[in-house]
């Protein structure tokens, strides 16, 4: 196998065993990095102290990366006029926090007969929201729902 030392130097090609040897010497782990490599490529590293910079880079990443909540109204296409404004008011709120916004509207009965009303619905919506939105998603009819999704204006 051919082994690479801790500093990233190759030291030649190794039987198996002699490769083990020199690992046990310097007080390393003998890590296989490419077994379909011909010869297989092993490296001479502290195991331990490797997975632990790994781990503690992926939880600075993760730190660093930015969670976006989709918070959702859901309405009907019989919602009165007065209860859509507070939900209106409610996403407006989130936009502002930088929230997404998916705005819901479910059919019941023969009401799927007119998505034309869901449809002028949503429309409204998007122009109360206009100043503070932008339309990600259109309007999409998907079973018996019709939903929009909303994102914050850059």
């Amino acid at each position: 196998m051919r082994l690479i030392d801790e500093n990233g130097k190759q030291l030649g090609i190794y039987p198996t065993r002699e490769a083990y040897n020199v690992a046990m010497e310097r007080g390393l782990d003998l890590v296989e990095v490419s077994p379909d490599a011909r010869p297989p490529v092993c490296r001479l590293m502290d195991y331990g102290k490797f997975m632990y910079e790994q781990s503690r880079r992926e939880r600075e990443a993760r730190r660093v990366q930015k969670q976006i909540e989709i918070k959702e109204i859901q309405l009907r296409p019989k919602t009165t006029d007065h209860h859509r404004d507070f939900k209106v008011k409610d996403a407006e709120r989130w936009l502002k926090s930088g929230m997404k916004v998916r705005v819901t509207i479910r059919f019941r009965g023969r009401e799927i007969t007119y998505p034309e009303i869901a449809m002028e619905d949503l429309r409204e919506i998007a122009g109360m929201l206009a100043e503070v939105s932008e339309i990600e998603q259109a309007p999409n009819m998907e079973g018996r729902t019709m939903f929009m999704m909303l994102a914050p204006k850059k």
